[in-house]
């Protein structure tokens, strides 16, 4: 069994969250930049080069905040356009097989949630020491929800 971490704790795709604001930021300096410098432009076509960087950089950003949150109550899991929150006894099952692109949670209620937050692509080293720690607090989690007496 892995350690388990000291709560909260929070897992996120450190390297690829890096990777995409770079290029976000980027991709508006650029495109703002050029937009600047071509003096053929119209104040209308250039605030629309601006407001296309922007966007792009929103997409990007949107894609960065990824993240799974577990403290003492539960987990949240924040995907790209969604957060849910689950309490431990939820969560039956924590996976990364060979081959997922992220780590998914097997859920009571017999769906799978993706929680993207936890991911291969650049850090696989890192994805799986993630996805082993979420699943050893999941794990001792849930025993101690069924050990404890209720009223």
């Amino acid at each position: 069994m892995s350690e388990i971490p000291t709560l909260p704790v929070t897992f996120r795709p450190g390297r690829t969250r890096a990777v995409l604001l770079t290029a976000g930021v980027a991709i508006f300096v650029v495109i703002t930049t050029v937009a600047l410098l071509l003096e053929r432009l119209s104040p209308g076509e250039r605030l629309s080069f601006v407001f296309t960087a922007a966007l792009m950089f929103g997409v990007l950003a949107m894609l960065a905040r990824v993240k799974v949150v577990a403290d003492e109550s539960g987990v949240t899991v924040v995907n790209i356009a969604t957060r849910r929150r689950l309490d431990w006894a939820e969560i039956v099952q924590v996976n990364l097989r060979p081959g997922d692109p992220w780590v998914f949670l097997n859920l009571s209620d017999g769906t799978s949630l993706p929680a993207l937050g936890i991911q291969p692509g650049i850090a696989k080293e890192r994805a799986i020491a993630d996805a082993r720690a979420l699943r050893a607090l999941a794990e001792a989690r849930s025993v101690r929800e069924t050990e404890e007496p209720r009223d």
